[in-house]
């Protein structure tokens, strides 16, 4: 067989839709996820009977489906009625009462606020909102600068549900007490796919993203697996993009193992998102570990609370769980003559842009 038939010609592409393998992409039937989000529906469901819905606190793992599944639910119900109001707001965007106050003035089509107060916004959304009902999903809530809105809608707003997301469970606990007395939520826990879970889902994407049979299958299977041990259908979705890539560039009609073990040499080289967008608090933590390189936790902390931070040790070795799953530090074990400890490490290596 000619080297050239398994050549792509010139305009040839392994590529059937890459939006396909967008994370923002909104698949139309979200697998496994079907119990999740029942419970999203039967909290909104009272807004239908006039009452107020339930309120949601989801947590678990980053890249598994929390985001998409209530954006998922939030479709069906813009297609069911339009006198419920559904407001989704980023924290990491807009992570304050003023910004989150803004933004739901946006998207319930205000113009002209520029130049008005938070109060002035909160009288907008209230008067506009009373008058019938809304779902408010905030999602990654564990980047907020403040949470006074939350207590504000809680106290003013009638009819609504109000479903938070994080990846953190304790960021619950962290709340206010005002505010945790009102939510009153029931909690949701997104438990981690499964193998045969995550090879569902790329494969559901792969059929509309790819044109047919373009994949080795021992291939593929590498990417899968590479997805599980990490746990974010995120990394599986670039790798499956980066891959394809690959390949075009050495203009082959397969993408191959070769191919996908060069898109996997690139994950550790990728951060979910830059680090500036860090909350102050993380911030402050990260420059002290880049600037004592390989220390031990405790010392990181007494210098912490020396600068005049005042944080339990629980608390800080929480921040320190949370930078190394954003892949901002790595972490070590110790053997010590005193005992066991943590070492600390500034990640160095260049990072990818967001995909």
């Amino acid at each position: 067989m000619s080297i050239f038939k398994e050549m792509l010609k010139s305009g040839e592409t392994l590529f059937r839709d890459t939006i396909v393998l967008d994370y923002d992409f909104q698949p139309k039937i979200l697998k496994f996820r079907e119990n999740e989000q029942a419970r999203f529906a039967v909290a909104i469901r009272p807004l239908f009977q006039n009452h107020s819905g339930k309120n949601l606190f989801v947590y678990g793992a980053p890249g598994i489906g929390k985001t998409t599944a209530c954006k998922n639910v939030i479709r069906e119900l813009e297609e069911e009625t339009d006198d419920i109001y559904a407001i989704y707001v980023n924290c990491w965007k807009f992570n304050t009462t003023f910004k989150v106050f803004n933004k739901i003035c946006e998207e319930l089509g205000f113009r002209f606020i520029q130049n008005k107060k938070t109060s002035e916004l909160f009288a907008l959304i209230k008067e506009k909102l009373n008058k019938t009902a809304a779902v408010f999903i905030f999602d990654e809530i564990d980047k907020l600068e403040d949470t006074d809105f939350l207590y504000t809608i809680l106290e003013d707003i009638y009819r609504k549900t109000i479903i938070l997301l994080t990846n953190y469970r304790d960021t619950y606990s962290e709340m206010d007490e005002r505010i945790r007395s009102r939510l009153s939520p029931e909690f949701l826990h997104f438990r981690e796919y499964k193998e045969s879970e995550v090879k569902g889902i790329l494969e559901e994407r792969r059929k509309y993203a790819f044109v047919q049979n373009c994949w080795n299958e021992e291939a593929f299977d590498e990417l899968v697996l590479k997805c599980t041990q990490t746990m974010d259908l995120r990394i599986g979705l670039y790798l499956m993009k980066e891959a394809g890539n690959i390949a075009e560039e050495k203009a082959n009609k397969k993408i191959t193992v070769e191919h996908v073990a060069r898109a996997i040499q690139k994950v550790d080289e990728f951060y979910i998102k830059p680090k500036e967008a860090l909350p102050a608090e993380l911030l402050q933590i990260l420059d002290l570990i880049k600037s004592k390189p390989a220390s031990k936790i405790g010392d990181v902390y007494n210098e912490f609370c020396d600068r005049g931070s005042e944080m339990s040790y629980k608390s800080f070795q929480r921040r320190i769980v949370k930078l190394e799953q954003g892949k901002y530090i790595q972490t070590q074990k110790k053997t010590t003559e005193k005992g066991n400890t943590t070492i600390l490490h500034y990640n160095t290596v260049k990072k990818l842009s967001e995909f």
